[in-house]
């Protein structure tokens, strides 16, 4: 596996450029196979499912911890035993490694 859950987010100023189709693809090795790229690879996405909703909500509030810990923010739809977190980086565009240190990091919860 990789080092990215080592790593910490780095701000993204608009005008940078986001990661392109060869590094997305690399990067994409590198986290948990649940990752999926949207139809037009500005996106991730995993879906993660719980037992129930006090479960959920724990993990829920641990991707929040992360979130502010890294200052990256996912998009999250929340239900009683799922929960979809979204990653894109609005600042590029598309994605950039900030996407996937986080991806990684939430891959933790969950091993």
């Amino acid at each position: 596996m990789s080092d990215l859950d080592k790593k910490h987010c780095v701000p993204c100023e608009g005008g940078a450029s986001p990661l392109d189709q060869d590094m997305i693809n690399e990067m994409m090795k590198e986290i948990h196979c649940d990752w999926q790229l949207n139809t037009d690879n500005k996106e991730i996405q995993r879906l993660f499912k719980f037992g129930d909703f006090h479960k959920t909500m724990d993990f829920v509030n641990k991707v929040a911890n992360i979130a502010h810990d890294e200052d990256h923010h996912p998009d999250m739809e929340v239900s009683y035993s799922k929960c979809l977190v979204r990653y894109s980086t609005h600042a590029v565009g598309g994605l950039s490694i900030n996407d996937f240190i986080c991806a990684a990091r939430i891959d933790l919860l969950i091993e």
